[in-house]
């Protein structure tokens, strides 16, 4: 069986009219977010030297097909800088299992709203809201390792603290932006195809 490509899936689902239950939806693609992070587990953890370890997923907008999210998971020995669309869990490597969840940053414009000034939001929002709050304020750092009982560094702190120079420098992280799916400088076209149509190369 020929599994379909992004572009086809994504070309199927303009073209789907059904109205479906956000709730379910919601279940049905993150159904196997368990599975994926565990992967990224597997495929980082003998790289780092520490008993306990970040795993982050982020969610990157693709510009070449725009009704596209992809899901991207990695693990840092140390504290991501936070940034929308993102969720970071914590990995113990002597339980082996992920102990905790950090935080989950929904996307910008939600986290403009949850940090607005005097919102009151329902229970079940509360904590997101607080994230969201500790990001605008440039206190995250702060608040993370109190709200969740952790000391790990970010990696700017622990870049610094082991005299590391960083080729990309970690920027303020109230500037953050919604990551890229490509990069577009190392992309190129030979000729256009017709856009209504999915391509399979031979």
């Amino acid at each position: 069986m020929v599994e379909k490509t992004a572009g086809q899936l994504a070309n199927q689902a303009l073209k789907d009219n059904t109205r479906y239950d956000a709730r379910d939806l919601a279940l049905g693609v993150t159904d196997d977010l368990e599975d994926q992070l565990y992967q990224a587990v597997q495929n980082y953890k003998d790289h780092i030297d520490q008993d306990e370890f970040c795993v982050v997923m982020i969610l990157a907008e693709d510009k070449l097909i725009h009704n596209l999210k992809r899901r991207k998971f990695y693990c840092w020995p140390w504290l991501p800088s936070p940034r929308p669309n993102q969720a970071v869990f914590l990995y113990n490597k002597k339980a082996d299992r992920i102990i905790k969840r950090l935080w989950v940053l929904p996307c910008p414009e939600v986290m403009a709203e949850l940090a607005t000034p005097g919102l009151i939001v329902d229970k079940r929002y509360q904590t997101m809201q607080a994230w969201s709050k500790a990001f605008f304020r440039g206190t995250f750092w702060n608040f993370i390792r109190g709200d969740q009982k952790v000391s790990m560094l970010s990696q700017e702190e622990h870049f610094k603290l082991h005299n590391i120079k960083d080729s990309h420098p970690v920027s303020d992280f109230s500037q953050s932006v919604i990551p890229e799916a490509f990069d577009f400088s190392q992309i190129s076209c030979g000729k256009f195809e017709n856009p209504s149509e999915s391509v399979l190369s031979e």
